[in-house]
């Protein structure tokens, strides 16, 4: 008989990251208040990565980015990181211009129709 090791994949535990809605529209007076809120999930959860879902943000704008690049700061300190959720083309480009780069979650790729596929035939087109 044999005794070698059981066959299969790995048995991984799952690292759930911890989630901060960050509510539009955004002030001045509300960074310091976010930032702690980073700082103690970062402590709490011990996961090194603090989602922050901005799609309530609202119309892209330098309060928007400056309290992004605050978040990732402050998370930098703390050893972890932020990770952008459901981000808006607009703000990534904001994000782009003024340089700052984030991590952000796998979007839904769009893809394009295999070539030769119609999504629909209108009455009267000719056949391919």
């Amino acid at each position: 008989m044999s005794s070698g090791g059981w066959g299969g994949l790995p048995v991984v535990d799952a690292v759930t990251h911890a989630v901060l809605v960050l509510p539009g529209p955004v002030s001045k007076e509300a960074v310091p208040r976010f930032c702690d809120e980073v700082r103690a999930l970062l402590e709490a959860t011990r996961a090194g990565v603090v989602v922050c879902d901005v799609g309530g943000l609202g119309p892209p704008g330098l309060a928007a980015v400056e309290l992004l690049a605050r978040l990732q700061l402050t998370a930098r300190r703390c050893g972890g990181r932020i990770r952008l959720r459901d981000p808006t083309p607009g703000l990534l480009s904001f994000l782009d211009l003024v340089g700052l780069r984030f991590e952000t979650e796998r979007q839904p790729e769009q893809r394009e129709p295999p070539g030769g596929v119609e999504e629909a035939v209108e009455p009267g087109d000719a056949a391919v």
